[in-house]
């Protein structure tokens, strides 16, 4: 495999969520993978949320805390799942620095 340092950069695109109580039971995330060489590559998923025991009031969360619930809820559906989808970005990042195919024509 390819050496590169890629980063992954995760970002909260919407959240659903309980007019009555600010309880957020859907959140819609992207992952962005850039090793800074070739265009980053990305992808976009959700993922239901557990009620906690103790609600924080909507208006008090941040993007980070609701990007940690993403995560854990991802590892909790499929064990390993935010580094499988990591992985995935990598192996496509890395097919770019060692293309199998191409495209286009001869003249």
């Amino acid at each position: 495999m390819p050496e590169s340092s890629t980063v992954f950069i995760w970002a909260i695109k919407e959240l659903e969520w309980d007019l009555s109580d600010g309880f957020v039971f859907t959140a819609h995330y992207t992952v962005r993978a850039d090793n800074g060489v070739h265009p980053p590559v990305g992808a976009y998923g959700s993922v239901g949320l557990e009620r906690p025991a103790v609600l924080i009031p909507f208006d008090q969360l941040t993007e980070e805390r609701v990007i940690d619930w993403v995560k854990t809820g991802l590892d909790a559906e499929v064990p390993g799942q935010v580094g499988i989808i990591e992985a995935e970005l990598q192996a496509r990042l890395d097919k770019k620095l060692e293309p199998t195919c191409g495209k286009g024509l001869p003249w």
